[in-house]
């Protein structure tokens, strides 16, 4: 039986809201290579163009793009869920996307990518829930805990909006507590 390790990981999910934009541009420069996607997944207005892929491509050389019906995920590639569309990361390798109604008050939910990354790829889910204003991520990282993934929760003391990230220690016991820096830490050493 295959251990749950951090060198099994297949995707790391980046969810938040209020405050999390900061604690990514503090992150990604610090990041370096690695043979995993990450999908990246903000609350964002309905009304956001591709600013939000501009401004972090600039804190980073690795590659960053937002996601489109059907793109396929690379591994050593950083994915932002679009505005205004639930993002669902499916069997077979690909991204759907999906405009039925807002989950926690948001569309992407970090709930929805959450849930099916953990149906898609089960114990290969690797999640981290940054700061935030409301639950959403919480049930989704349950999902992830229930099929093996791992899962990181910013710590509160952290946050910009410790709300989110509270919440979640509220209502499960995430494998890890960390603070930005070592967020930076905890994602070179999944490679």
């Amino acid at each position: 039986m295959e251990e749950n390790t951090i060198d099994s990981c297949k995707v790391l999910l980046i969810g938040g809201s209020a405050g999390s934009l900061e604690v990514l541009i503090r992150v990604l420069p610090g990041l370096h290579k690695f043979t995993f996607s990450v999908v990246i997944v903000l609350h964002r207005k309905s009304t956001d163009d591709n600013l939000l892929e501009e401004l972090l491509s600039l804190k980073t050389s690795l590659p960053v793009k937002e996601i489109e019906d059907k793109t396929p995920l690379e591994k050593g590639s950083i994915y932002i869920a679009p505005a205004d569309y639930h993002l669902l990361l499916e069997k077979d390798g690909l991204f759907g996307l999906d405009v039925s109604d807002k989950v926690n008050y948001s569309r992407p939910s970090i709930d929805v990518v959450f849930q099916s990354a953990a149906d898609a790829y089960g114990k290969g889910v690797v999640a981290i829930l940054l700061s935030g204003a409301n639950a959403d991520g919480t049930e989704g990282l349950k999902a992830i805990m229930a099929a093996g993934g791992r899962v990181v929760v910013q710590d509160p003391a952290t946050a910009e909006m410790p709300y989110m990230p509270q919440y979640a220690i509220s209502q499960l016991i995430p494998d890890l507590v960390f603070g930005p820096e070592e967020i930076t830490d905890f994602i070179n050493k999944l490679n």
